[in-house]
């Protein structure tokens, strides 16, 4: 049976692993650390190096940032990944190139029970209703997966990079404190890893107390009472929320909510207390519309790996 070559490149590591039938074999799995490294092509020699596999007939990469006609340009990383460039490397007759939220769409179906956390439950939906993605880790984005007659589309985006949305007196304040830094404020600077941080920060700006934290310090002093921090956390929580019910609306997403990344899954935990379910619905009369969309965490961090081989796999036929 053909073995695919996956990779699944995150702001900071990259995951790479082999695939047989479509099937993704967890034994496989290797991380390499992005700042070891000048490019993609030196991790996936030295991977397959190491593993001593036998020829891969495709390969297929998952990339933080757009892709345009094939070609990759990472949003948080100075790398560029071609499909040239990875067929030179793994010697593959067939390579793809996706962005991650892409390969997340394509994992949904292939994952087992364990890898799914519930959050909120939702009305029951029809075989092939559409469904939504949202990634939350170092950066942030989603995508809508769409089930159609020539196979299942998902659409992708750079939505993390959308204005980020305010409705309150302190969302404002937080605006224009992220706006001192960046110049503009997108929903990424404050729903990601960074953004939690900047939130704490602004809290502190604001208050004339705490010390510097970084985003798993702040989660960690959450469980300990700390109140800066789960100030952050229901700030952190309110929007993304308010996002994710945003999206809602914007792709009808039936089929489910899906949310991954390692920050979503750090603070998955935390969701219900800090009033995540509350601020999903709060959109006026569609309040009531919007708990039809149940709502769950892709608790396995090889997700997009999995999403790599059921592409390739569905485009042999």
């Amino acid at each position: 049976m053909t073995l695919t070559l996956l990779a699944d490149i995150g702001g900071t590591n990259t995951r790479v692993a082999l695939a047989r039938a479509g099937r993704l074999l967890p034994e496989t799995i290797r991380r390499y650390p992005n700042d070891h490294h000048p490019a993609l092509e030196p991790i996936l020699s030295a991977y397959l190096a190491e593993e001593g596999a036998e020829p891969v007939t495709g390969a297929c990469v998952a990339a933080a940032g757009p892709v345009r006609e094939g070609v990759a340009v990472m949003t948080n990383l100075d790398w560029r990944i071609t499909p040239e460039g990875v067929a030179r490397t793994t010697g593959a007759a067939q390579v793809a190139v996706l962005n991650d939220l892409q390969a997340q769409g394509h994992a949904l179906g292939a994952l087992g029970p364990e890898a799914l956390q519930p959050i909120l439950p939702g009305t029951p939906a029809l075989p092939g209703a559409s469904a939504l993605v949202i990634g939350i880790g170092t950066g942030f984005n989603a995508a809508p997966v769409h089930e159609t007659a020539g196979g299942r589309f998902v659409a992708a985006s750079e939505c993390g990079h959308v204005t980020l949305p305010v409705r309150c007196d302190e969302d404002i304040r937080l605006m224009r404190f992220l706006q001192a830094d960046h110049g503009f404020a997108s929903v990424e600077d404050a729903l990601s890893g960074r953004g939690i941080a900047a939130i704490h920060a602004f809290l502190r700006a604001e208050t004339g107390h705490g010390a510097p934290r970084d985003a798993a310090s702040i989660l960690t002093a959450v469980a300990m009472g700390d109140a800066l921090s789960q100030a952050t956390l229901r700030i952190f929580v309110r929007l993304l929320a308010g996002v994710t019910g945003d999206l809602a609306l914007t792709h009808l997403p039936f089929g489910g909510i899906f949310l991954c990344g390692g920050v979503a899954r750090a603070v998955a935990p935390h969701l219900a207390r800090a009033g995540f379910a509350a601020a999903l619905r709060d959109k006026g009369r569609f309040s009531d519309f919007l708990a039809a969309f149940p709502v769950t965490v892709i608790a396995d961090d090889y997700a997009a790996l999995a999403g790599c081989a059921s592409y390739l796999q569905a485009r042999r036929g």
